[in-house]
This record gives structure tokens, C-alpha cells and sequence, in this order.
């Protein structure tokens, strides 16, 4: 165990009680590791359950959208509501996965345009809806990281931008800084985000005062960008102040391996 040969009967004494206690540590972190797979278990499920009537009330509203054409703002409402309920269990599934990201993480060089291009094309019935105009100039980078972690940052800033802004455009481009360092930019013409606030954006569950004041916040899409950041090796920052829109930049360079 480790241990040496006790001197005295105090140390053999010592010696059983720190066995005890590292045998009830040892316990607990089973018990933990079980209590937190169990909860995974249980929202994968629920997860893929709730897949089943999003799709079926989708298929409804398609059908209902194709006969009756003076129900179309209804049903255009509808559909958007359904997208946020995929968007919210997308994210539950998100956060439970965080911890083990690294396990479920494959690096490779992709071309950036195609991955951006993945995130936009979700969003794009929105920003129809929403009649926001989207300006995306095309970065011709290769990147290194991992696809679909990557993607799910970008469609988390695209998201926060449709919700805060009213009207105006959303503008995808890239800074270079060097032959390997390249930033994403993503930025909006939203509210903005009070000084204030800015350096507490990325904690879990700050909302900040746009936040709690339009009711649109749960405080967790930003966390979970930073936390996926920081395990592909990224950088993430915002730039923004109150009326004059947000910024948001995904230092995404590396240097070949």
C-alpha cells in the first residue's frame, strides 16, 4: 500500500485510518462516476425522444404550410419555435458532453469557409425570417481542429447575433495576422453588450443585464463556447458596447505539427 512499516502502535493506528479514508474516497468517486453516467444515460434518451415529435410536428407544419397558404405567418412562427426546441436540446446534450470533449475529438485541417457554411445554412431560414442581411466574405483558410466542435461555436454566435438583433447585418470574415494565425470574426449590429458585463460574459449562468432585460439569455451558449475553445486549443474574445453591436473573434491559428 505504499506505507511503511509502522514504529509504534500510533502509527499503526494512523497508518488504518488513512487507508479508511482513502478506501471511502476511492467510493465516492465511483459513486460520482456512476451518478454522472446515469444522468448522461438518462439525457441521451430523453434526447433522442424528444427527436421524434420536433420531427413530427415539422412534418405537420410542412403539410398544413402546403394547404392552406393563409396560415403561412402562423405556421412560419411554429417552425420557428421548433427550431428553438431543437437548439435547447442540442445544448443539454452539449453540456453534458463538455467533460469527456477530449474523447470525442478528432483534429484535422479543414477548409474554415466549409465549416462556416455548415453553421449559416442552419441559420439561414432565420435570417429570411428575421430579414436580416448576411455579408460573408470568404476566408480561403485551412484551419486546424475538429469539424463539428468548431461548428457548433459558430452556430452559437450566429444564434446570440439573430437574437439581439433587431435589424441590420451579420458579417462573417477573417483576420490574418501572419502566415498561420487567422481570426474568425463574427459580428453583428445588435444592442450590444454593457462594458460592465463584458468581462463576465463567459461565466456559466451570467446572463448580464441585456440579458435579463429581453428574457432571451440562459447564460450557458457563450460558457460552453469558451470551454470548447480552450479544448481545441483556440482563442475566444468579444468586443462590443451598448447600441453599436458585437464583435466576436475565434483566434483559430496554429502552427503544423
Amino acid at each position: 500500500d505504499g506505507l511503511p512499516e509502522p514504529a509504534t502502535l500510533i502509527e499503526e493506528d494512523y497508518q488504518e485510518l488513512l487507508r479508511r479514508l482513502y478506501e471511502e474516497k476511492l467510493e465516492v468517486e465511483s459513486k460520482g462516476r456512476i451518478s454522472r453516467q446515469e444522468l448522461v444515460d438518462y439525457y441521451g434518451l430523453w434526447a433522442h425522444q424528444i427527436k421524434t415529435p420536433i420531427a413530427a410536428a415539422r412534418l405537420l407544419l410542412q403539410s398544413r404550410e402546403e394547404e392552406e397558404e393563409q396560415d403561412a405567418a402562423f405556421i412560419r412562427e411554429m417552425k420557428l419555435e421548433v427550431f428553438k426546441i431543437e437548439q435547447y436540446v442540442e445544448m443539454v446534450m452539449t453540456y453534458l458532453r463538455i467533460g469527456d470533449i477530449s474523447q470525442d475529438m478528432v483534429l484535422s485541417w479543414y477548409p474554415l469557409d466549409d465549416l462556416i457554411r455548415q453553421a449559416v445554412r442552419k441559420y439561414s431560414r432565420l435570417f429570411i425570417i428575421q430579414k436580416l442581411k448576411l455579408d460573408f466574405k470568404e476566408t480561403d483558410s485551412l484551419v486546424l481542429t475538429d469539424e463539428k466542435w468548431l461548428v457548433f461555436v459558430i452556430e452559437q454566435i450566429l444564434s446570440n447575433a439573430l437574437k439581439y438583433t433587431k435589424e441590420g447585418a451579420v458579417s462573417i470574415y477573417a483576420q490574418k495576422d501572419g502566415p498561420s494565425q487567422i481570426a474568425l470574426v463574427i459580428a453583428d449590429t445588435g444592442i450590444g453588450i454593457a462594458q460592465e458585463d463584458l468581462p463576465r460574459v463567459f461565466e456559466r449562468g451570467f446572463t448580464g443585464y441585456n440579458g435579463r432585460e429581453y428574457k432571451k439569455s440562459t447564460g450557458i451558449g457563450l460558457y460552453l463556447c469558451r470551454r470548447v475553445m480552450d479544448r481545441l486549443g483556440h482563442g475566444m474574445r468579444i468586443q462590443s458596447a451598448p447600441g453599436e453591436g458585437t464583435k466576436v473573434f475565434l483566434d483559430l491559428g496554429r502552427k503544423p505539427v
